[in-house]
């Protein structure tokens, strides 16, 4: 059991939905919980399924270097980048409208 955060912006309700059924959501959005590997990749292919439009992170704690790590789905200006095997995010620019 590892301790998960789940943040989502612009998801379906149908998607917040089924997060509410492992996860706490603690703030409009914000979701988190104590669950295993096994519920993780569960959760993972919900919001894969389900997220549509909208864009997802999630991170949990694991033993690496920093402590966690992270998947995102959907377009978003934070993109996850390895270096040296610690993963970072890196920003995209603002595109001029």
């Amino acid at each position: 059991m590892s301790m998960l955060v789940v943040v989502t912006e612009n998801v379906p309700p149908r998607l917040r939905g089924r997060l509410a059924v492992w996860l706490l959501e603690i703030r409009a959005g914000v979701y988190i919980g104590d669950v295993s590997r096994r519920v993780r990749e569960t959760i993972w292919l919900q919001i894969s399924t389900f997220a549509d439009e909208g864009n997802v992170v999630m991170a949990w704690a694991t033993n690496t270097e920093s402590g966690f790590d992270f998947q995102t789905f959907g377009e978003n200006r934070r993109v996850p980048v390895d270096l040296d095997g610690l993963r970072l995010v890196s920003f995209l620019p603002v595109e001029n409208q």
